[in-house]
Formats: structure tokens, C-alpha cells, sequence
């Protein structure tokens, strides 16, 4: 839409109030709402001033002043305000010399996009994230300089198989065996389908929705493959309308990695591929199908994949996931179907358009804009130096002897270990401007003084268990 057709539309729904809305560095929605008297034509050149200091690893005290910018392409009607709001994803710029922040992760995914068209490998990258998450009836945590606590709780863990509920029905999904039998077992159908409608009114194309494998109410909602930047906004409104419609239900979702031990972890295995001029590039007669460029942007995924963590895998807790020996695909190698390797070639359709590739190893947790650009940086590279991914491994990589896995490589073991994988890797990450080496040091730094450096200070309760008889 143009800025005038946001306004005709803002008429024809009645809207009363404007939100505006912008992702922050970790990648968490912000907003703040004006009165609909407030949005002319001139707002969307002129933008709404805010605090740039109180946002997550973005500006000083001294420099705070920003704005953003509404995109009129975003805008909708959000689904869930009692007063009809029109809702606005805006870019953010400096007020004094109107250049865009090279911090905005919605920046850094426009400027990917533009570098992929200036290389002529191709005009569209598309990405088709598959989220996890867990639905859960309570979660309750906290930490102080004498305690250190959480507790979740779901009515469909397997943990309530004895409790007294007056009565329990049973039907609590086994671990493991959340992948899916039909209700009464899957207690989140309803709320599921809710959801993807309130998706499909902010205009997402939902392909399916499904129980996970864990137990405890963990769940999948694909949306349709779409560009990098739209694939980032709709991420940010899939996020925010599970999360929207499990409080409507006096439940709460979680996107953390491993919220539970002993059972799965939620990942977001994210499907990438590269079109020009409307045709898929990689479709060919190699491996799996597949073309030689898309051999080297496989090429350039695994070469990079520990640096690429840093954004994919973005958390302490995200490693906790990416365990060898479980089921996180941590082993750097590629292979058609096998869904124990890092990266896969979906083989349901023989279909060139259908020719992806799969990236397994992300998690739910992360900055979509940054982590989305990442991995199409390592794609571009991959293809513009011919990196070779040497050959696939279609055995289970999980049964495999230390032997067969030494020439192997494996995702990094740690957030730490991942940062400084990047600090030691990010050329290919510049190229076009598209992250800069401020935002890059900027990244690892925010990451180890807010998340490393936290948790490595305080103990852990299972050290009281290992540790307090000493």
C-alpha cells in the first residue's frame, strides 16, 4: 500500500489508534501507539521520534534521540487490540542526518536482500522457517543472590500422568511421542487453529499446523515460504500472535530453546532458496537434483555454520538443544531426506520449484531478520567462491563410530564458543555493507556482558545436587 491507500484503509476499518512497532537487537518486538489524527501522508517520510538509549544494545544517553520510519507496505489491522489499531512496522533512522541505523536488524535484512540482486546469483531469496514452541499452563522462575529457580508446568505433561485432577483422564502425551497422535492425546488443536486464523488476518499463508514430539504441549505452525525481509515481519506477527492467543487462553508459549530436560528441544529448521527471474536456481541434475550452485551454497553454509550460530543459535540455552548425541542435528554434513544431518534436501516433490535447501541446526530464539541474512550471506559466498561441501552423508550420522564422524565437524558447543567462532569469521558477512564490523562487535559484545557473563556467575541449581555434600 502507499501512505495514501494506509490512510483510506485506516478509514474504511474504523481505526482509532496507530501502532507503531520496530524489532530491537535480540529481536523483540517494541511499540507505541499514537492517535489516528496523528498519521498523515508526511509521517511516513517524516516518522515518530522515540528513545533510541532505553532499547536493547542500541544507542548511548548521549545520542539517544531516533526515529522510525512506518513502512506503509506493513501495514494491517492487529488482531487482538479491543480498539480497532492499524499496526506499523517502521525502519529506523538518525534525526540528524537521516541515514538508517546499521543496528536495526529490519535494515541489515533490506540491505541482504539488495547485495543478492547486485551479485546477480538471483533477484528473490526465500525462507520458510518452521518454528517450534511449547504451549504451557504455568511457569514460574527466579534468581537472586540466594536462589536460583524455574518451574513449568503443562496439564498435558507426561510428569501428570499421576496427579490428582478429579479426574485424570490420562491421554498426557509420552516423552517423545508427541508426534502426533490425534485428540484426546493433543489437547492444543483448537487453540493451534486459532491461532493460524488470526495468522491468515494479518495476511501469513499457513501451510499446516501439528503437535511436536515433545510432550507438555509442544507445537508446529508452518507458514508458506516468502522473501527474506516479508519472511523477517511475518516472524515478529507469528511470534506475537501465538504467544497473543495462548494468553487468551490463560496459557503461555515460549519460543526458548530447551525449556524441558529430557525431552526435545524446539528448533526452526529453515528452509532457503534462491530464484531469478521467476525461476528456481536450485533445481539441476546433481546430488539430490539439486544444482551445482546450490552444491555451493551448501558449501558455504557448512564452511561458515559456526560462525553462523552466533545469529541462528543466538542463546546460551539454545546449546542446550544443540547436544551430539540427541536430536539436534550438530553434525556439519549434508545429505537428501536424512534428517540427522545439519542440512537436508527436502525430496517430497520432484517439482524444480520445490528444490530447497533445509538448514536444521537454528533455533526459534533468534533475531529472524539478522539470522535469515546470515545464512543468505553464507549462500552468496558459497556460491561466489565455489566452495565445494564435499560428499553427502546419507547414513544415520547419529549411529555412526567416532571413527566415521573424524572428519566431521559439529556445531560449536556453546553461545561463547559461538561468538568467537564469529569473531574469527565474519568477512563474508560484510560484503555489501549488509552487517557492518560495528554491528558485528556490537553483537558479541551485547551477547557476552548481557547473557555469557550472567550466567557464568551464578550457580546452577543442579550443582547443589552434584556439589552441596562436598
Amino acid at each position: 500500500m502507499s501512505p495514501k491507500e494506509v490512510l483510506a484503509y485506516a478509514k474504511e476499518n474504523k481505526v482509532k489508534m496507530v501502532d507503531i512497532r520496530f524489532v530491537d537487537f535480540p529481536g523483540v518486538w517494541q511499540h507505541f501507539s499514537v492517535p489516528i489524527e496523528e498519521l498523515d501522508e508526511g509521517s511516513f517520510e517524516n516518522g515518530f521520534g522515540f528513545d533510541g538509549s532505553s532499547i536493547r544494545g542500541w544507542r548511548s544517553i548521549n545520542e539517544s534521540d531516533m526515529l522510525v520510519i512506518p513502512d506503509p507496505e506493513t501495514a494491517t489491522i492487529d488482531p487482538f487490540f479491543e480498539v480497532p489499531t492499524l499496526a506499523i512496522i517502521g525502519n529506523i533512522v538518525d534525526p540528524v542526518t537521516r541515514e538508517k541505523y546499521a543496528r536495526d536488524p529490519r535494515y541489515i535484512a533490506q540491505k541482504a536482500e539488495e547485495y543478492l540482486k547486485f551479485t546477480g546469483i538471483g533477484d528473490t531469496a526465500y525462507f520458510g522457517p518452521e518454528a517450534e514452541f511449547f504451549i504451557f499452563n504455568d511457569i514460574r522462575f527466579d534468581t537472586d543472590s540466594n536462589l536460583s529457580f524455574y518451574f513449568v508446568d503443562s496439564d498435558e505433561g507426561i510428569w501428570n500422568s499421576g496427579r490428582e485432577e478429579s479426574p485424570n483422564l490420562g491421554y498426557k502425551p509420552r516423552y517423545k511421542e508427541g508426534y502426533f497422535p490425534v485428540p484426546p492425546t493433543d489437547t492444543f488443536q483448537d487453540i493451534r487453529t486459532e491461532m493460524v486464523l488470526e495468522m491468515q488476518k494479518v495476511g501469513i499463508y499457513v501451510e499446516c499446523q501439528h503437535h511436536e514430539v515433545a510432550t507438555a504441549g509442544q507445537a508446529e505452525i508452518d507458514m508458506r515460504f516468502a522473501p527474506l525481509l516479508k519472511m523477517g515481519d511475518q516472524l515478529m506477527w507469528f511470534k506475537y500472535i501465538i504467544k497473543n492467543v495462548a494468553r487468551r487462553h490463560n496459557l503461555t508459549a515460549t519460543f526458548m530453546p530447551k525449556p524441558l530436560f529430557g525431552d526435545n528441544g524446539s528448533g526452526m529448521h529453515t528452509h532457503v532458496s534462491i530464484w531469478k527471474d521467476g525461476q528456481p536456481t536450485f533445481a539441476g541434475d546433481k546430488y539430490a537434483g539439486i544444482s551445482e550452485n546450490a552444491l555451493f551454497a551448501i558449501g558455504g553454509v557448512l564452511k561458515h555454520a559456526k560462525a553462523l550460530c552466533a545469529f541462528t543459535n543466538p542463546t546460551t540455552n539454545s546449546y542446550k538443544r544443540l547436544v551430539p548425541g540427541y536430536e539436534a542435528p550438530v553434525n556439519l554434513a549434508y545429505s537428501s531426506r536424512n534428517r540427522s544431518a545439519a542440512i537436508r534436501i527436502p525430496m517430497y516433490s520432484p517439482s524444480p520449484k520445490a528444490k530447497r535447501l533445509e538448514v536444521r541446526f537454528p533455533d526459534p530464539s533468534c533475531n529472524g531478520y539478522m539470522a535469515f541474512s546470515a545464512l543468505l550471506m553464507a549462500v552468496l559466498d558459497g556460491i561466489e567462491n565455489r566452495i565445494d561441501p564435499g560428499e553427502p552423508l546419507d547414513k544415520d550420522i547419529y549411529s555412526l563410530s567416532p571413527e566415521e564422524l573424524k572428519d566431521v565437524g559439529s556445531t560449536p558447543g556453546s553461545l561463547e564458543e559461538a561468538l568467537d567462532a564469529l569473531e574469527n569469521d565474519y568477512e563474508f558477512l560484510l560484503k555489501g555493507d549488509v552487517f557492518t564490523e560495528e554491528v558485528i562487535k556490537a553483537w558479541i559484545s551485547y551477547k557476552r556482558e548481557n547473557e555469557i557473563d550472567p550466567i557464568k556467575l551464578r550457580p546452577h541449581p543442579y550443582e547443589f545436587m552434584l556439589y552441596y555434600d562436598i
